[in-house]
């Protein structure tokens, strides 16, 4: 076998973590249409003979009014960007489990504050006895309050929230820009910024209550060979179809994301050292067995695997760096280990 990947995806070269096999096209029904007109033909066209469509859609007579909806959006603290929709009700905002608008911060109370839906579409903040306090208008409440579209309330010392009714064609899209912001436009993975601000809100909620903490850190192998052999837009193929097993494979709770190149990160709160050593072999298995069919053949991957807890770190040196690293470590031997294995200890 030659050292010197071949550049054609006929015969895919045999190498360690990677295995091509021609496939067919995952979409076989699909034909090409012979009453197209022809892109040279139509980009000669004169553009004062086309016609611009005529589509003119007015409202329809007694068309219902568009429903509106409140939105919290975070713009001072942690997760600053992101939105949540008040709900029908009751919206409980703090640092506990229980809130519905769930702020890992540490001058928030577990229950800070809650917004009640009212009638006619008026809203009301109230104070639920928080340490720090919630403010509107720069003004400590000690009672309910009134909202208007466009105030800030501030939750405590170091987050701001900001109030504000749209409707749902607004809200939604208060979302999708969020989303965007914090998520690999490739994988759809979290990107690098994300994971380092959960990263190190998570150190600091496990500090707090002294809860467990396990960080994943994998890469795909041979990576570069991959896109040597087949190109970029295959390279490409693999990591989307591995973020995506993977992000099935995980918690609701845990944090998925990429943190550079081929090299991604799981956050998985909660669990056991020894529980994040099984969760680890079980995602390079999986990842193992994965067939990914790309431009006529199917190629085949392996990851290498370092796990860390934070329960491995005295308590005054418990950082994000710190867990970083120490999973880093044992990626490295994993990978000089022979690759497509897994190393925690």
């Amino acid at each position: 076998m030659s050292d010197e990947p071949k550049k054609t995806l006929k015969s895919p070269p045999s190498m360690p973590g990677l295995a091509g096999s021609p496939a067919m096209s995952p979409y076989p029904d699909e034909r090409p249409s012979t009453s197209r007109t022809p892109y040279a033909e139509w980009a000669d066209e004169e553009s004062s003979t086309r016609l611009t469509d005529a589509t003119i859609a007015l409202p329809a007579a007694g068309a219902p009014k568009q429903k509106t909806r409140a939105l919290l959006t975070v713009i001072s603290g942690p997760s600053a960007g992101r939105a949540y929709s008040v709900r029908d009700g009751e919206t409980v905002i703090g640092r506990g489990k229980e809130a519905h608008v769930r702020l890992d911060d540490g001058g928030t109370s577990r229950l800070h504050a809650r917004i009640r839906t009212l009638e006619e579409g008026r809203y009301r903040l109230e104070d639920l006895g928080s340490t720090n306090g919630t403010f509107l208008a720069n003004r400590r409440i000690d009672k309910p309050v009134d909202l208007t579209s466009g105030d800030r309330i501030h939750i405590g010392p170091n987050v701001i929230l900001s109030f504000a009714i749209l409707d749902a064609q607004a809200e939604v899209m208060a979302h999708q820009l969020y989303e965007s912001a914090v998520r690999d436009a490739l994988t759809k993975a979290h990107n690098r910024r994300y994971l380092i601000e959960r990263l190190t809100s998570e150190i600091a909620y496990a500090r707090r209550h002294m809860t467990r903490l396990a960080l994943i850190l994998f890469d795909i192998d041979y990576f570069k060979r991959i896109n040597d052999t087949y190109g970029h837009l295959a390279g490409d193929d693999v990591l989307r179809e591995v973020s995506a097993l993977v992000s099935r494979l995980i918690r609701t709770e845990d944090v998925f994301a990429r943190f550079g190149g081929e090299e991604f990160v799981v956050l998985a709160r909660g669990i056991e050292h020894a529980n994040a050593g099984r969760f680890s072999e079980r995602l390079r298995a999986s990842v193992e067995r994965l067939e990914i069919p790309s431009e006529g053949a199917v190629m085949r991957v392996t990851i290498s695997v370092g796990y860390a807890s934070i329960d491995e770190i005295a308590d005054t040196e418990r950082t994000a760096e710190a867990l970083m690293r120490l999973a880093d470590e044992r990626l490295y031997q994993a990978k000089s280990g022979g690759r497509n294995r897994v190393r925690g200890e």
